[in-house]
């Protein structure tokens, strides 16, 4: 085997409270075709990501190069880097025999990362909680279709690194209590399928309230989500993407958020869960492709 392509989902984080722990992989998606054996200059997210899967495997590393195609915004709070570094893991650990399991790749990608939260979903698909600690813990389980994700993405880029400058270094008890039970309750909601117990579970103490600073329309566009019939919305990530999740008038839920937006340069998406994460696609030849 010479060329791999994995396709990737995008990802939501947070989701309001579980900072840096909850997450759900949207049905947005990149593709990332590696070619062994082809030279190119590698982008430095790929060549660290090559270079952590050849020291963890010890397999001799080789040259290839890597192309992405796709829908993924890029710094909006969707993981799009996660997409980039899990389809290079994913690609190679293909292409050297699978040496790795599914586990093993996720750990790399959020070592890479730096935190869990969109690496898990983008892993395993679906809903995913991720307890933190040297070898993090993952619980998984399937999102319904009823279930609908709607996004606000603002044409402004938001770097991860400066949306977390802005956060403080203490909180009080009582906020981080609250942040706790929420995530609980999001958890809960998600795990039992009974999605309307979302409702008033994405309120945050951690870090949207500083990021509005980044995003100011960010509790209008929330605001305005819940009052069209949404469960609830939240920044996506780091920013700059707004996710809404409904059961019910998504597009109703879209031209709200996006009115309340103002004259912000930004669209709308609607979406649903994507409940089977990076997988490779298969190999195709001339003759699939014609016949197709």
């Amino acid at each position: 085997m010479q060329k791999v392509t994995v396709r990737v989902p995008a990802s939501t984080s947070n989701l309001g409270p579980g900072f840096d722990c909850l997450g759900v992989a949207l049905c947005i998606h990149n593709d990332v075709t590696v070619t062994r054996g082809a030279k190119s200059r590698l982008q430095a997210i790929v060549g660290e990501a090559a270079d952590l899967f050849f020291h963890q495997t010890c397999r001799a590393p080789f040259s290839f190069s890597v192309s992405i195609t796709g829908n993924v915004p890029c710094s909006r709070g969707l993981g799009s880097s996660v997409t980039l570094r899990l389809g290079v893991l994913r690609a190679l650990n293909a292409l050297t025999g699978n040496p790795l399991d599914r586990l093993s790749i996720f750990q790399l990608c959020a070592q890479l990362e730096g935190h869990p939260d969109n690496a898990a979903p983008a892993v395993f698909g679906g809903f995913t909680a991720v307890q933190r600690g040297v070898r993090p813990t993952i619980q998984r389980f399937d999102v319904s279709a009823l279930l609908s994700f709607v996004l606000l993405i603002p044409e402004v880029e938001l770097k991860t690194s400066a949306a977390r400058r802005i956060l403080p270094s203490r909180i009080t008890h009582a906020a981080a209590a609250e942040n706790c039970a929420n995530a609980c309750a999001v958890t809960a909601a998600f795990a039992s399928g009974n999605y309307r117990n979302l409702r008033g579970a994405f309120v945050d103490h951690l870090h949207q309230p500083y990021r509005k600073r980044l995003i100011p329309f960010l509790p209008p566009a929330i605001t305005a989500a819940e009052k069209a019939g949404a469960l609830g919305a939240f920044l996506s990530g780091s920013g700059s993407t707004i996710a809404a999740v409904t059961l019910r008038s998504p597009k109703k839920v879209a031209a709200a958020m996006l009115r309340a937006a103002g004259s912000t340069s930004a669209h709308t998406l609607i979406t649903r869960a994507d409940n089977q994460g990076a997988r490779l696609l298969p190999l195709r030849t001339p003759h699939s492709a014609t016949r197709n």
